[in-house]
């Protein structure tokens, strides 16, 4: 039987993240001087991995290092009735080039 899953707020996710990796700006995006939000559909597992992510949108130059760094990052488990459940939930990756 699959794990339960729950949904939560990017917010709410945010406060279980222990390990975060900061997304690559890249070249051609700096040289292009793009900035933007990339939204990602992401699932942690049981174990506080991130087990699925998903583009919802961002420019295309940005979404790949957006989810190259984001299925790196790891959560403290999120329990339910004393049970590990996986969480859904989506989260924005901001590029700034400040």
């Amino acid at each position: 039987m699959p794990p339960l899953r729950i949904r939560q707020g990017g917010a709410i996710a945010e406060r279980s993240l222990v390990h975060r990796v900061n997304a690559a700006y890249p070249l051609e995006a700096k040289f292009r001087r793009l900035s933007g939000i990339v939204r990602l559909h992401m699932v942690i597992d049981t174990h506080g991995a991130v087990s699925v992510v998903e583009p919802l949108s961002g420019h295309p130059l940005l979404v790949p290092p957006a989810v190259d760094a984001v299925k790196q990052w790891r959560y403290r488990p999120t329990m339910l009735n004393g049970e590990p459940v996986e969480v859904d939930t989506t989260i924005d990756v901001i590029f700034s080039l400040q």
